[in-house]
């Protein structure tokens, strides 16, 4: 029996790699000493007037996911790895994605910047502390909550209700005990007693705001636009009442401006900003992608968790609002991940099950479907894993051509670029012969409020209708009264299962969506339906990641992944 070729971890690998000077990768893209600023060797930021007369040549590739199961899809990896694959085949590619945030990282996943060998470096750094971006919109954010206590203690003069403040606190690290808290005690000194509580970093509407502005301009007239709760006659009161929009933007001057860093086989990568996709949209920030398509032939980016979260969010807000459209749809699968949808355990995912395989294939069907309610065509990457049997794989080619839809066995974790050369020809040949985009809205945003969220709910998640508590009801009467009943809608939502249930795994039917709340993201630019029970501040598990995560005496960083 031959011996299975053992992998070194993704931080060795990422430790062993040749990266060289961020100058020489800004010199890929056409920038000059003039358009980036560094920090150290490794990374920059990518100055805003990069932007300025570029038009945006770029074809757009957004790679999405099954929905995610605990074996693993591997969906930056293959983002990595088919940039990687489009340089190795002659196409100038640079890749787009998120900044990974520290709960996670500390948390259940490890670290967030692709894997084996299909990597963006330096890794370490990169999940870390990075540049400061998440630290700076953690600032702005408490400069906010600190505003608000600081306004009701002397005077209260916009007579704000301390019972109907929506806006909470934030720290970038899961902390369970900080979810609900009472801020203001201790006497008249210290404050008005109130309820409040803490949201991890990225799921702040800060967050979500720097992602989607083009601008500094419109960074500012976002945040002045953020709705932090009401006054008591009931109507809203905003960051511009308090006018902390400008002492916010302040913070942010350089959290704004893109990183520039590279994979492992240095192709560029410009990394920046990283909303939630099950409470926000998901997505890296609109500058970044609008970079990376003024500056190479073809940009590869990617939407959080599954394509009925991510996807949905990325194409019906993030393409909205930035005027952009991707060319082609990577969906990302695993033989593993099928067979957990078709009800085999975690435990036993090494041995060949060709009817779970077959079973599962549910999931995916559902999603390519989905992703052509867009009119985007779609290529399925099978992203491979060693204990995947021929038949189990050729199953899934063969339902992939019932569907006439490519499909392509990607092996960029264990080979690099080298490993999804053809899933990068497959998407190229794809793009090449489109003559035209037939790319499409999944709703029009002058629909009524229910109806955004109906149309959802039954074309992408499958369900039969959608059920909404007496809270919800009220707020989308509240919400369309204020006239906000015109923004895109934000389903926050579980990413383990298309329906609003985590235990409901491969396609369910039957179900009904239940709304429980819907709130306002006013800077942001959407409505966040609230299905299910979405936690905003994680909590750490019995034994996170940061127990394996330590540094040697000589600096370097060791169990991050």
């Amino acid at each position: 029996m031959a011996k299975q070729k053992v992998m070194k971890s993704d931080i060795e690998i990422a430790h062993e790699a040749n990266m060289v000077h961020i100058r020489e990768i800004g010199a890929k893209l056409g920038l000059t000493e003039d358009d980036i600023e560094y920090y150290g060797k490794h990374k920059a930021k990518i100055n805003l007037d990069v932007l300025k007369n570029k038009p945006l040549k770029g074809k757009l590739i957004l790679v999405t996911a099954i929905t995610p199961t605990p074996a693993g899809e591997g969906k930056s990896t293959t983002t990595i790895g088919l940039a990687q694959a489009m340089n190795r085949i002659g196409k100038h590619c640079t890749i787009a994605l998120r900044e990974p945030s520290l709960g996670p990282c500390f948390g259940v996943k490890g670290g967030a910047a692709g894997g084996g060998h299909s990597q963006v470096v330096p890794m370490e750094d990169i999940n870390l502390h990075f540049t400061g971006d998440i630290h700076a919109i953690g600032a702005a954010h408490n400069l906010l909550s600190a505003g608000i206590d600081n306004h009701m203690k002397h005077g209260n003069e916009l007579d704000i209700d301390p019972t109907k403040i929506y806006w909470k606190r934030v720290v970038d690290i899961n902390d369970r005990a900080l979810r609900h808290i009472v801020v203001g005690l201790g006497g008249q000194a210290h404050g008005i007693p109130r309820e409040g509580g803490f949201m991890i970093t990225v799921a702040s509407e800060v967050m979500a705001i720097l992602c989607l502005s083009d601008s500094i301009a419109d960074l500012k007239k976002r945040l002045g636009h953020i709705i932090i709760g009401e006054n008591r006659k009931g109507e809203p009161v905003s960051v511009a009442d308090l006018n902390f929009q400008g002492s916010m933007a302040a913070l942010l001057k350089d959290a704004i401006k893109p990183n520039l860093v590279q994979t492992l086989e240095n192709t560029p990568a410009i990394i920046h900003g990283g909303p939630f996709a099950n409470i926000a949209h998901g997505c890296n920030s609109v500058l970044a992608t609008k970079m990376a398509m003024a500056l190479s032939e073809y940009v590869v980016t990617e939407a959080g968790f599954g394509a009925d979260l991510g996807a949905e969010k990325f194409l019906d807000i993030k393409c909205r609002y930035a005027g952009i459209k991707p060319e082609c749809v990577v969906l990302v699968a695993t033989a593993r991940a099928l067979k957990m949808h078709g009800g085999v355990a975690k435990q036993y995912l090494k041995g060949e099950n060709v009817g779970a395989v077959k079973s599962g294939l549910a999931n995916l069907k559902k999603h390519i479907e989905n992703i052509r309610k867009f009119g985007l065509p779609v290529v399925v990457a099978v992203n491979r894993f060693p204990d995947d049997t021929q038949e189990e794989l050729d199953t899934i080619i063969e339902f992939c051509a019932s569907m006439k839809a490519e499909c392509s066995l990607s092996e960029v974790w264990e080979k690099g670029g080298e490993g999804g050369i053809d899933l990068a020809e497959k998407v190229v040949a794809i793009i090449d012969k489109k003559k035209k985009s037939s790319f499409r809205f999944l709703y029009d945003t002058d629909m009524s409020i229910k109806a955004k969220i109906s149309t959802v709910a039954v074309e992408i998640y499958g369900a039969d209708g959608v059920l909404y508590s007496k809270q919800a009801l009220r707020m989308i009467d509240y919400l369309t009264e204020k006239g906000y009943g015109n923004l895109p809608i934000c389903m926050a939502k579980t990413q383990y299962s298309l329906s609003d249930d985590a235990s409901l795994m491969n396609r369910p039917t039957g179900f009904k969506i239940s709304v429980g709340d819907v709130t306002l993201s006013a800077g942001a630019g959407f409505l966040v339906v609230h299905t299910g029970d979405i936690m905003i501040m994680p909590g750490l598990p019995k034994k996170p990641a940061a127990l394996s995560i330590d540094i040697t005496d000589d600096g370097k960083i060791t169990g991050l992944f």
